[in-house]
């Protein structure tokens, strides 16, 4: 009696769940996910290439003193901009003074002697005519006019040298510039084209030097070699993006060997000083022109190994994938070389939802991430 109690018992407890499993109220299909999609399109755009760079003045001065002496005076603050011509130091002008007073001095006893001798030549002229001296004589006093005119030109000589060395006791600036800390102070010893007092270096315009590799040679052969003006964008630490614009200038003639590198620079305006030498920038630079090109969102293109790879949707809404060739980098979005044409569709958001290749999605069309048309020329 016992059995059967249970068997009608475990009977009454799985009819329910047998009514549950009946095949009218099976689970529905699940729908296809929603994937954002974007239209590949070729136009013209131009390449970026991005360099580290570093600032260097386009004059440098070490200041030296082109005489001997003792500092008198310091006549700028440091660290500021001087202009060319201004003294920025003097030294004792004294022996200078009393050196260009014997140089008058001896000019002056020159003349005389020109003049007694000038006299004393043009006398035996008159002499000789009349054969009142000898020749030998008259050559003597010709020779001692001719050496009386050579002692004058000496002094002379003598005389502007000291004026020009007794000018150089004030030492100028000979560029404008901004002028570094003194490094000799009032009542030191400088030695003539020794002692280094400061150093000067120019601030409007500014150099930028950055060094190209081979490949970017390569790549960008036809816009140095055009002999147009390549303008570049600089940025510097801090600051976002390259605000700075400027122009290429000078491509070096050979490469470093040690380094496989081409050293290129450009010159930027610099009128606010925001450059100083010694800082590093960021350089961007064109590095080709090109009339019909593919860029699609960096975040389209997945990575297999070495292989790079997009999902294609196609008009009966698969994801397939497709492998392409990828070439340089533009911001948030890549040069597609091979693999893809204009007008496909491919998957920019969402990729975690296609599980495997050839699956059903919900395509959302949206518009390809784009680069700063500042930089970048719109794709049409």
């Amino acid at each position: 009696m016992m059995p059967v109690t249970r068997f009608l018992t475990l009977l009454l407890l799985t009819l329910p769940w047998l009514h549950g499993c009946d095949s009218s109220t099976a689970q529905p299909r699940p729908k296809p996910p929603v994937v954002e999609v974007a239209e590949v399109s070729a136009g013209a755009t131009t390449l970026w290439e991005n360099f580290t760079g570093r600032v260097a003045a386009p004059e440098t001065v070490d200041l030296r003193p082109r005489v001997g002496g003792y500092i008198e005076s310091v006549n700028f603050t440091e660290g500021e901009l001087v202009t060319r011509g201004q003294v920025l130091f003097e030294i004792d002008p004294r022996p200078y003074q009393a050196r260009v007073k014997a140089a008058v001095a001896r000019l002056a006893q020159a003349k005389s002697q020109l003049t007694l001798a000038d006299s004393q030549a043009r006398r035996a002229r008159q002499l000789l005519a009349s054969h009142a001296i000898s020749r030998e004589e008259f050559d003597r006093r010709q020779a001692a006019s001719d050496s009386a005119h050579a002692a004058v030109d000496a002094a002379a000589a003598a005389q502007e040298n000291a004026r020009l060395e007794l000018s150089y006791t004030r030492v100028t600036a000979p560029i404008s510039g901004r002028a570094g800390r003194a490094l000799v102070t009032p009542g030191n010893l400088a030695g003539a084209d020794q002692t280094l007092l400061t150093t000067l270096v120019s601030v409007d315009p500014m150099y930028v030097y950055f060094e190209g590799s081979q490949r970017t040679l390569a790549n960008s052969r036809a816009l140095l070699e055009s002999h147009q003006p390549l303008q570049v964008n600089v940025g510097l630490g801090g600051e976002d993006g390259y605000p700075h614009h400027g122009q290429l200038d000078f491509v070096d003639n050979r490469l470093n060997s040690h380094t496989g590198t081409l050293q290129l620079r450009a010159v930027v305006a610099n009128p606010d000083g925001s450059f100083r030498p010694g800082q590093f920038a960021r350089v961007e630079m064109p590095t080709a022109n090109l009339s019909s090109a593919l860029l699609v969102d960096r975040k389209a293109v997945l990575t297999d190994q070495d292989r790079r790879f997009v999902y294609v949707v196609g008009s009966d809404n698969r994801a397939l994938r497709r492998d392409v060739q990828t070439g340089q980098t533009q911001g948030d979005r890549v040069l597609v070389r091979s693999g893809l044409h204009s007008g496909e569709r491919i998957v920019v958001n969402g990729l975690q939802k296609i599980f495997v290749p050839g699956m059903e999605v919900q395509p959302q069309l949206v518009q390809m991430q784009g680069e700063d048309p500042a930089r970048q020329v719109a794709q049409r």
